[in-house]
């Protein structure tokens, strides 16, 4: 087996190596419970086999899309898509390598100015631009499921551009367990630190189960 060397074949192994559920994931349904300072909520959540999110029996609508929006992000960092269709496009080139051995990434062609940094066969950091303002993700703890790693500890600084004062950091820890075939979500506790206070959100999920598969 020989070791990436470009930019681009270090990238895509590092990529393909992220945990995605396949083609045949069924979706699934769970109780969910939403912890926050002198506030507990809870409803109920599906993700269907499309990967869409439905939340429901949630009091407060600001709550309810809270939690959509946590739903979405987990889908989107679980859904399946190709290299090719994800940065096929996409020129790739080496940058410094950090003394902890993190290798950059520099990316041309991407419209939200990603970069990264890749370490051994994993993505340890993200870095991107929106509008104006520009975050960064550090991955500290990755879970080896066998099929692919799941980052568990990581954290998100927010930057203005034209300033570059930080403006808020997310700090995520994240719990799993496989259900049947598919590793999901049971927990993720984010610490948001913002204009000098922190609070503390919590979003747990049980009875959780996979939906039925579609007969065909």
């Amino acid at each position: 087996m020989t070791h990436p060397t470009t930019a681009r074949q270090i990238f895509q192994t590092a990529y393909e190596s992220r945990y995605t559920w396949d083609e045949n994931f069924p979706g699934y349904s769970a109780d969910v419970q939403l912890v926050q300072p002198d506030e507990v909520h809870t409803g109920k959540i599906r993700i269907n086999r499309d990967l869409s999110v439905e939340v429901t029996g949630v009091a407060d609508e600001q709550v309810q899309e809270g939690i959509s929006t946590q739903l979405r992000d987990t889908v989107t960092h679980r859904k399946r898509t190709s290299f090719e269709q994800s940065h096929g496009k996409h020129e790739f080139c080496l940058g410094e390598q950090d003394s902890d051995g993190a290798i950059e990434i520099l990316v041309n062609g991407d419209s939200m100015g990603s970069n990264y940094k890749v370490r051994g066969n994993e993505i340890c950091q993200v870095s991107r631009i929106l509008g104006r303002m520009a975050f960064i993700i550090n991955t500290h703890e990755n879970f080896d499921t066998g099929s692919g790693y799941l980052g568990t500890r990581y954290d998100a600084v927010f930057r203005n551009l034209k300033t570059n004062e930080i403006t808020s950091i997310l700090k995520f820890e994240d719990s799993y367990e496989k259900i049947d075939d598919y590793y999901v979500m049971t927990k993720q506790v984010v610490q948001e630190d913002k204009d000098g206070a922190s609070t503390t959100t919590e979003f747990a999920y049980f009875n959780i189960k996979l939906l039925e598969a579609a007969i065909v």
